[in-house]
């Protein structure tokens, strides 16, 4: 990145990334900081609702929202977030307000009141976008110290970082390319799959449990049986399903699975030289160690 501006964003990891998934929120920072990002956090910024607030109270649901977007304003940079439902959340609220004077105007009146004003200049991003659109994948290539070679790995998109599209709008939503563009450049094997795009079962969990469970086994399997070794994925939703009830998706379907599952940035951060201290890969429940030193390479 010589001679190009250092890349800013107001950095949004989410509720999950921060408490239940905290060594994604670790890689993405190391990840950042060794390819010269600077991530800003935004210590006032609320919760987006993941999505439950939608229906149940829109105008709150709209609010929440821009009241994130409207402090990345103050802070003149774009969102980046490594939560694909935050992404989804906070995007579709940002594409509704810009359709609708009228809903910018009322929501105003309610930021109004807390010194803030949402104006739609922000852009809310997530971690796969930032390096393929702005960082560059040639850029990104250059600081691969450790190329996967040898690492079967299948991308798992999940819902929320592809639809709705008319929200997100980067990716297609039925033919995405972005994971598998990433693992590319960092020298891994690409695992075609059929379900790569599908749903991980993660808020199916909550109300039918073995249904859940069918689905990620589904998923799981359909990328093993295809040569998969390993699992990536944008979504920390679907890491704590894919890698944390894995067990019991293999005991319901009676087969064995052990699919290492990576965060995004903890795949980056491997082919960048990293060990285990800046990525937290120990705190994977599927322990990827084994498959890594089975290429060659040792965390």
């Amino acid at each position: 990145m010589t001679g190009v501006r250092r890349l800013q964003y107001a950095y949004y990891p989410g509720c999950a990334s921060q408490e239940v998934t905290k060594e994604a929120n670790w890689a993405t920072r190391a990840v950042a900081g060794a390819l010269d990002i600077d991530l800003h956090d935004m210590p006032s910024a609320n919760c987006c609702g993941a999505g439950l607030l939608t229906d149940y109270d829109y105008e709150l649901y709209i609010a929440l929202n821009a009241r994130i977007l409207a402090q990345a304003e103050i802070m003149g940079m774009d969102i980046m977030t490594i939560c694909s439902t935050c992404l989804m959340v906070m995007s579709t609220a940002n594409r509704d307000l810009k359709a609708d004077p009228v809903l910018v105007e009322k929501t105003n009146a309610t930021l109004s009141k807390v010194g803030l004003k949402y104006s739609g200049e922000v852009k809310v991003k997530q971690l796969s976008w930032v390096l393929i659109e702005d960082y560059g994948l040639e850029n990104l290539k250059r600081k691969v110290v450790r190329p996967l070679k040898g690492l079967k790995t299948a991308p798992f998109y999940g819902c929320h970082s592809l639809r709705p599209s008319d929200a997100l709008g980067f990716d297609d939503p039925e033919m995405p390319t972005s994971l598998e563009r990433l693992i590319d450049v960092l020298g891994g094997d690409i695992v075609e799959y059929g379900d790569r795009t599908k749903c991980c079962g993660f808020q199916v969990d909550l109300v039918t449990e073995d249904v859940a469970l069918d689905m990620m086994a589904k998923r799981l399997l359909g990328a093993k049986d295809e040569g998969g070794a390993c699992v990536v994925t944008p979504c920390p939703f679907c890491h704590v399903n894919l890698d944390s009830y894995q067990g019991m998706a293999a005991k319901k379907v009676n087969r064995k699975i052990s699919m290492p599952i990576f965060h995004l940035a903890q795949l980056v951060g491997v082919a960048l030289g990293m060990g285990d201290d800046e990525l937290k890969l120990s705190r994977n429940i599927v322990s990827p160690e084994g498959l890594l030193e089975r290429i060659g390479i040792r965390i």
